[in-house]
């Protein structure tokens, strides 16, 4: 039973379900909107101010029929959001050709560390100084949110900004617990170079998933 499910893995018919949930998406270009969060389990770049650690270890996450999320997903918006953990760490193309037969919107948020598969209407990059993008992903990424925990970030921030194509929007996001000292050195950045933009974790605010 283990092998079986093992390939029903490789191949995305199942997947490490951590989580799902219907939320507004509290960050990014489509903060606001009511959308369906699919959070699968299993990471290892390893940030040590993630705020969903419990995501990191896939075994702790049942592996779940794809079919199943599906046809969860397609009860409530018509965006759905895949997260994690690493989403990319597992094979995307069966749950994306199955959601968009749906009908629906589909969105990934990745640190791009791992081969991109699947087909999206929407890529969020999130790169990781400790575990880089692959460089496949930059010119596809339709939005790069960068977290800002402490004034080196910005550096690294300009250094992504760079590799990505010039049609990408540019997200400067304050880690949560960080925010009182970030966010004012962000305000100024974004008022000196106003190609970015600031995200905010609103669901935070809104006390939502």
């Amino acid at each position: 039973m283990k092998e079986n499910t093992n390939i029903l893995i490789e191949k995305g018919e199942m997947l490490p379900l951590m989580e799902e949930f219907y939320t507004i998406q509290g960050e990014g270009a489509h903060t606001g909107t009511a959308s369906y969060f699919i959070r699968i389990g299993g990471c290892d770049v390893g940030c040590h101010w993630c705020d969903v650690k419990e995501s990191w270890d896939e075994k702790l996450h049942p592996a779940t029929k794809t079919d199943l999320i599906v046809a969860n997903a397609k009860k409530y918006a018509k965006i759905v959001v895949i997260t994690g953990g690493e989403p990319l760490m597992w094979n995307m193309n069966y749950i994306t050709s199955n959601l968009k037969k749906e009908g629906l919107n589909v969105h990934i948020e990745t640190s791009g560390a791992y081969p991109l598969s699947g087909t999206w209407d929407w890529i969020c990059l999130s790169p990781k100084k400790n575990k880089l993008p692959l460089d496949e992903i930059y010119d596809k990424a339709n939005e790069l949110k960068m977290i800002i925990h402490n004034k080196n970030d910005f550096k690294f921030a300009i250094e992504q900004a760079k590799k990505v194509s010039t049609n990408c929007k540019l997200y400067l996001q304050p880690e949560w617990s960080k925010k009182e000292i970030t966010t004012p050195l962000i305000i100024e950045f974004v008022m000196k170079n106003p190609q970015w933009k600031i995200s905010l974790q609103t669901h935070k605010y809104l006390n939502i998933p």
